[in-house]
This record gives structure tokens, C-alpha cells and sequence, in this order.
């Protein structure tokens, strides 16, 4: 990006509800144990299903985030998206009262929306006929409506968006925020995904495709960049981070966690489920991410990467690395956060942005876990084991259904 006069933009807060843990630092414990949410599904009698594992939230309560009546009047989608919004605005340290509302924005980003209504309401309109329907179907289904009741639950009067781009919807709602707050259409952006579509509808669905792993064994399901990688596991919960202009940060005395420096976008445009083979096009999308921030691709020394242990993005995404960092990447640690929380759609690379921060802050990169054996075109450092070591930037790819393929780049805060 060229335009002269780029506002620096700064991550004040962060939330997060997952298969790990229904805090932020609970989360961070997990990755830093190489603890794995995946179990036998809940949500629904699965014993006639291919896939019988997912990675569900445990324990999840909305009631601690809302009252029961607003609770009642979301689907689960929206209330993990409300629930993270809330943990990332207290942590910023957010007080609205003290804020332009109109200067505060809104990016949660979700896939999918919520299949859970759309199945029980199919089942009423069949059963019962059309006069049955809830008159609350379409406001409780349709995907925006995360951003929507975010918006509404903490007064966030300014630009108020959701991407929907597939399994890279949670990047780009972040990336577009960053780019809301550069070009100063905001001084502070909301910003993340959310997904729950563990469902008899999306499990048969994703199955019937084969991306789902059938495994049986909680700790052979997910397990991106191993040979016997046969699928993804399907995960659901939410991350949002409190995006802020540098100096709007500093006025208010924020906590600066890391800064966002760098955001690249591209498409395959190759096929509707299976990334382009040689790379070519995820390989653009870090580019454009190292390129934007003003860095080189040696800089990079960690990337976050899409990870999902299916064959195809697996090894093309360990093409696109390849293409996009040439000999440096073997010099690059890669790790898979899906290997513990399974796939997130639209919530994995909000969720996967905060495992970036945190292990920024900490100087820690997880391994990824279950990871025994890779094959022989696959030969980069996969992180079977943690490391200790400073963490300067961090490149997170989402690669999603379409050939929608965004990076995000994240560095160190000085």
C-alpha cells in the first residue's frame, strides 16, 4: 500500500472461547501444555455419522457474558462472538462513555451463520407447515448477526462489518480492521470470528465432501503436516482483539500486547474446494503481507500456518512457504494451532491471530501437537517439539473454500 501517512495500529485486547478453554489465559495454558480439545461429539447423536469426533466448546455458559433474555434471542454463533467481544473489551480497558462511539468499529467475521436454526426451523416448516416458522429465524441465522449483536451489546456505533470468506473470514475481518483504523476510518476496531456449526447438517456435510477426519482417536484426528493426516476435525468457538491506532492507545494508557504491520489477500481462482497446487496463490497472500509491512521475507521466522491435516492444503500450503520464502524457509518454524483446537471456520484465524500474540508476548512457539512423521515432499521445521525463543513477527495464513487465501503479519511492539 502506498498512500502516504499510514496510521500504526496496535492489538489492546483480546478474547477467546475454544475447545481449550474459555479464557484467553486458559487458552495460552493449553497451547503451552499441547492440550487437545477434540472428544466424541455432544451436540447431537453421532453414531451413524462417519465423522464421530469434534472439538466442542466445554462448559460454555452466556449468561456470564449477557442477560438470559438477550442470551435466548442469539444463536450460539453470536453468543461466543458476544462473549469474546466482552473479554477483549475489558481487557483493552475499553470504556465506551469515554469513546466517540462512532469512531469505535466492529469486524466479526462468521462462515456459516447458524445451521442449528436453520435445522430446527426446517424441521417446524416440514412437521407443522410455513404459518409455524419462528419469526426469529432469519435475524438468528444469518452470519452478520455476530457483528450485528456485538455492536448492539457494547454500543459500537462505527463501521460494522462481517466477511464472509470461508475458512479465512476471521483474518480478513481482522485485516480489514487494521485497514479501517490505517486509512482513520476508525481509531478503534472490534474485530474477529466466531463459528459453531458442530450440527447433524455440518458434520454430514463436511463428511460427505471428505475433509472431515473419521478417526476415532482423539489424539490421531488432528494432526496437520503427519502422513497419516486424513482430515480436519471441525471445532467451533470465537476470537476478538481490540485493534486501536497507535496513539489513540497511548492517550487512554492502554496495555499494547503487539502491533499489526502487515496484511496480504489473493485468490487461486482455481477450484471451489481444493487449493491451487503449486502454492501460487497463498503464496501471494504472504507476500503481500511481508511487502506491506516494509520488511523482507527473511525477517520472518515464525508462521502460524493454516495447518488443517487435510492431504491437499497441508502439502500446498508447505509449496506456498516454499515459493514465497525460498531457501529461508527452512529456516522458519511452522506450527498448526488446528492440531489442538481443531478447525474453527470462520473463527480459526481470529482465534490463531491471538495464539500469534500470545506467543509473541511470551516468547514461546507451541508445537504442533500429535505431529510424529511427515513425508518426503514435506521437509520444513513443523514444531514437533516447543521452543523458547523471542518471537519478532508472526505471519498467520487462512486459506478458505473458494481460493480465498489471507495472511496477516503481527510483530513485536517497540
Amino acid at each position: 500500500m502506498s498512500f502516504e501517512g499510514k496510521r500504526r495500529v496496535v492489538v489492546t485486547g483480546l478474547g477467546a472461547v475454544t475447545p481449550i478453554g474459555n479464557t484467553v489465559d486458559d487458552f495460552y495454558k493449553g497451547m503451552q501444555e499441547g492440550k487437545i480439545g477434540f472428544a466424541p461429539i455432544t451436540a447431537f447423536d453421532a453414531s451413524e455419522y462417519k465423522c464421530k469426533l469434534a472439538a466442542e466448546v466445554k462448559d460454555f455458559d452466556p449468561t456470564l457474558y449477557m442477560e438470559k433474555k438477550a442470551a435466548r434471542r442469539m444463536e450460539k454463533f453470536s453468543q461466543l462472538a458476544v462473549a469474546a467481544s466482552g473479554q477483549a473489551i475489558t481487557d483493552a480497558g475499553l470504556d465506551m462513555e469515554k469513546e466517540d462511539p462512532f469512531r469505535v468499529g466492529c469486524a466479526v467475521s462468521s462462515g456459516i451463520g447458524s445451521l442449528q436454526a436453520m435445522e430446527r426451523e426446517t424441521k417446524t416448516l416440514n412437521e407443522k407447515g410455513p404459518n409455524r416458522v419462528g419469526p426469529l429465524l432469519v435475524p438468528m441465522m444469518i452470519s452478520n448477526m455476530a457483528a450485528g449483536n456485538v455492536s448492539i451489546a457494547f454500543g459500537l456505533k462505527g463501521k460494522s462489518i462481517n466477511v464472509v470468506t470461508a475458512c479465512a473470514s476471521g483474518t480478513n475481518a481482522i485485516g480489514e480492521a487494521f485497514r479501517t483504523i490505517q486509512y482513520g476510518d476508525a481509531d478503534v476496531m472490534v474485530a474477529g470470528g466466531t463459528e459453531s456449526s458442530v450440527t447433524p447438517i455440518g458434520i454430514a456435510g463436511f463428511a460427505s465432501l471428505t475433509a472431515l477426519s473419521a478417526s476415532e482417536d482423539p489424539t490421531r484426528c488432528s494432526i496437520p503436516f503427519d502422513k497419516d493426516r486424513s482430515g480436519f476435525v471441525m471445532g467451533e468457538g470465537a476470537g476478538v482483539v481490540v485493534l486501536e491506532e497507535l496513539e489513540h492507545a497511548k492517550a487512554r494508557g492502554a496495555k499494547i500486547y503487539a502491533e499489526v504491520v502487515g496484511y496480504g489477500c489473493s485468490s487461486d481462482a482455481y477450484h471451489i474446494t481444493s487449493p491451487a497446487e503449486d502454492g501460487a496463490g497463498a503464496a501471494k497472500a504472504m507476500t503481500n503481507a511481508v511487502e506491506d509491512a516494509g520488511i523482507s521475507t527473511d525477517d520472518i521466522t515464525y508462521i502460524n500456518a493454516h495447518g488443517t491435516s487435510t492431504h491437499h492444503n497441508d502439502l500446498f500450503e508447505t509449496r506456498a512457504i516454499k515459493l514465497a520464502f525460498g531457501e529461508h524457509a527452512k529456516d522458519i518454524r511452522i506450527n498448526s494451532t488446528k492440531s489442538m483446537i481443531g478447525h474453527l471456520l470462520g473463527a480459526a484465524g481470529a482465534v490463531e491471530f491471538i495464539a500469534c500474540v500470545k506467543q509473541i508476548e511470551n516468547g514461546f512457539i507451541h508445537k504442533t501437537v500429535g505431529l510424529q512423521e511427515t513425508e518426503e515432499d514435506m521437509d520444513l521445521n513443523y514444531c514437533k517439539e516447543a521452543y523458547n525463543e523471542e518471537v519478532p513477527y508472526a505471519l498467520s495464513n487462512s486459506l478458505g473454500f473458494g481460493g480465498h487465501n489471507a495472511s496477516i503479519l503481527v510483530k513485536k511492539f517497540e
